[in-house]
């Protein structure tokens, strides 16, 4: 009969973080506070039993180009290149996207990689505890596991590109939800991890692209440019006076025929 001793020890070390904070909340008191440690205990078990369930599952089609998908974002390479290929081959909406989508990761990446990690200090699982396959593996990175650095920096630069350009926002938001799965799948992220990443990800990129279109509108007429909420007023208070005119000729001309 085979046995697996050590897969406790790995499950007690992956809801650490939410283990002291739940501990946390309940020993202030409180009801409100109670039901909070509960939640929080029984989401951080939520997320180690779906990392375990993802580890258990053989995938051998999958294993070697989500290992693949997983390193091509390393350092943002797989983004960096696609805004390389929106600014020669896009045109200046092209060119407009890719800086959007670049700032958003420039952005993003301190943020979590510097600020978000440090104060969490999650630690990485322990993939050979948790029986991940030895051909997923990728480097396991040294910094804190929460939240995800990779899974981040593709949503903010999906959504940045998306502002203007929806149809391929929505292309690379798979990209990078399949790039946040990736992480998941090699073994060096929870999911909590990864949804929280992409999360993060995501507000971050739309308001650096906000940030961008205030600083440096882009002109009616330009390539880029998107009809704003005020044109749209114009555009609608333009039609409604070309209507009531055309009433009003209408009046004139059947009074006209009625005499």
């Amino acid at each position: 009969m085979s046995k697996n001793p050590i897969r406790e020890p790995a499950a007690g070390a992956s809801v650490a973080v939410t283990q002291q904070v739940a501990d946390e909340l309940a020993r202030r008191g409180g009801p409100v506070r109670q039901r909070a440690a509960a939640a929080l205990r029984e989401l951080g078990a939520v997320d180690q039993a779906i990392y375990s369930a993802v580890a258990a599952t053989p995938t051998p089609s999958l294993d070697e180009p989500l290992r693949r998908l997983s390193n091509a974002a390393n350092n943002s390479v797989l983004w960096l290149a696609v805004a390389v290929g929106l600014g020669v081959a896009g045109g200046p909406a092209g060119r407009r996207a890719a800086v959007r989508g670049t700032a958003a990761i420039g952005v993003t990446s301190p943020l979590v990689n510097l600020a978000a990690k440090s104060a969490w200090s999650r630690r990485r699982p322990d993939r050979a505890d948790a029986g991940v396959p030895v051909g997923r593996n990728v480097r396991m990175p040294t910094s804190a596991s929460f939240p995800s650095g990779h899974a981040a920096s593709g949503f903010a630069f999906a959504t940045a590109i998306g502002r203007d350009q929806p149809w391929l926002g929505m292309a690379l938001g798979f990209l990078a939800a399949a790039v946040a799965y990736s992480r998941v799948h090699t073994g060096v992220h929870y999911p909590g991890d990864a949804l929280v990443g992409s999360l993060l990800g995501a507000g971050i990129g739309q308001a650096v692209a906000g940030s961008i279109d205030r600083l440096y509108p882009t002109r009616a007429g330009q390539p880029g440019h998107d009809v704003d909420r005020a044109d749209e007023r114009r555009g609608r208070r333009v039609r409604q006076r070309t209507r009531r005119a055309q009433r009003g000729v209408a009046s004139v001309a059947d009074g006209r025929t009625a005499g």
